[in-house]
């Protein structure tokens, strides 16, 4: 299967990242799985923590999970904590799309009766909170705490140079740690750059015992179990009906008139031949 992973970083500023990103994914996939990885190349891939910076940063997203659908991929994996544009890619590909926040919740809870989000800046904390809130965990979802971290390109540093490194695994387990004490049963780093780290090292609880869920790793193998059952369903996934509903097809010519070459992947209704638009 060809799995299409979409980070929100861009490459040449988070190089060593990418390069241990790169080894965390390609250790985790099953020998017959085909990952590719894709950053940000237009505007952004630094400053996702805020809500303007993402949503510019999102709209390459959702242009990328057309070109993955056009291209035959199965999945379409947002390796962000926040999830950018997950519920809009859900409405133009017929293929499973997961996000980092999502699965991480999900699988979280199967592991633990509640679970505590410790991400890199302050400034992620709301949303996070926000996006855990409406997939369900208002009960499971024990509390959330920064490493109050104001650059996040910083800690690419961490991969590069093993004190750094060492550093920002101390600070994350030392929150992890609160949160321990205070009840918490399982820890979820949510920056999937942390996520990235802790597999490197292979860290995968605190001191005290509780679990550390790395979400990068549940991401692909959620991935490839969605492809796996979409398959075993016939082909069936995403519902169409209100939440993720498409346009019609007598609505596209005018929607594209106004919008440009929207839905991309969706039949040509002008056209004879039944091609896609935009193929």
């Amino acid at each position: 299967m060809r799995i299409w992973y979409q980070s929100l970083t861009k490459a040449s500023a988070w190089p060593a990242y990418n390069a241990a990103l790169r080894d965390v994914l390609v250790g985790v996939a099953e020998p017959d799985t085909e990952i590719e990885i894709h950053g940000i190349t237009g505007r952004g891939g630094v400053g996702d923590q805020y809500r303007y910076l993402e949503f510019i940063e999102t709209l390459e997203v959702l242009e990328n999970v057309e070109r993955a659908t056009r291209e035959g991929f199965d999945a379409f994996l947002i390796g962000n904590s926040c999830d950018p544009g997950l519920r809009e890619a859900r409405e133009i590909t017929d293929m499973p799309v997961l996000g980092l926040g999502e699965t991480s919740g999900y699988v979280a809870s199967l592991m633990a009766g509640n679970f505590a989000i410790v991400t890199g800046s302050q400034k992620h904390v709301p949303r996070l909170i926000e996006n855990y809130r409406r997939y369900g965990h208002a009960l499971t979802l024990h509390s959330a705490r920064s490493m109050q971290m104001i650059r996040l390109v910083d800690l690419d540093e961490g991969f590069s140079n093993p004190a750094v490194g060492a550093a920002l695994i101390e600070r994350f387990l030392s929150e992890a740690e609160s949160v321990a004490a205070e009840g918490a049963e399982l820890v979820i780093p949510a920056v999937g750059v942390l996520m990235a780290l802790l597999a490197r090292e292979q860290v995968h609880e605190t001191a005290s015992g509780i679990p550390i869920m790395n979400g990068v790793k549940a991401l692909v193998k959620m991935g490839e179990t969605a492809v796996k059952l979409r398959a075993s369903m016939g082909g069936v996934w995403t519902s169409r009906r209100n939440a993720y509903q498409q346009p019609p097809a007598s609505q596209l010519a005018e929607i594209r008139r106004h919008y440009g070459a929207v839905y991309s992947t969706l039949p040509d209704p002008d056209s004879d031949t039944g091609l896609k638009a935009n193929s």
